[in-house]
């Protein structure tokens, strides 16, 4: 006598419910995952922008001042003409320079927010703006 026949694989029903389950989880941490993606970008700038802030600083004690609106955030990486007492590079890379939008990053001087300025103007590459698209600065 023969036994219960035995099946191999998964009935439609099975598949269905499984892929239910996906697409509920799916539509509940697919957001907060994006969102913390979306972040990270903002968080990424504010860090450089200090990391910016504080190579000017060390480049203003070597050299006596800050680099003019012409020589730029450039004057970290390469010496300009006026700067004798120079002893950069004052970052590890010129991509430093770039915010994670791949824009690169604003320099005043002076500034409106202090003594100089250095500000990225987020994802929209423009002035103001909320979420990815503000504004982050060394104020």
């Amino acid at each position: 006598m023969r036994g219960p026949r035995k099946r191999n694989g998964f009935t439609l029903l099975e598949l269905l419910v499984v892929l239910a389950i996906l697409g509920l989880l799916y539509a509940i941490v697919g957001p907060q995952v994006i969102k913390y993606l979306g972040s990270s970008k903002s968080e990424s700038a504010a860090v450089q922008v200090k990391n910016i802030d504080a190579a000017l600083k060390l480049l203003r004690l070597d050299a006596g001042r800050y680099p003019t609106n012409e020589e730029g955030l450039q004057a970290l990486m390469t010496q300009p003409a006026q700067m004798p007492s120079w002893r950069g590079p004052y970052l590890p890379s010129a991509s430093g320079l770039t915010d994670p939008w791949q824009h690169p990053y604003h320099y005043t001087n002076p500034g409106k927010h202090g003594e100089i300025d250095v500000y990225t103007l987020g994802s929209d590459d423009a002035e103001g703006g909320t979420g990815e698209a503000k504004d982050i600065g060394n104020w």
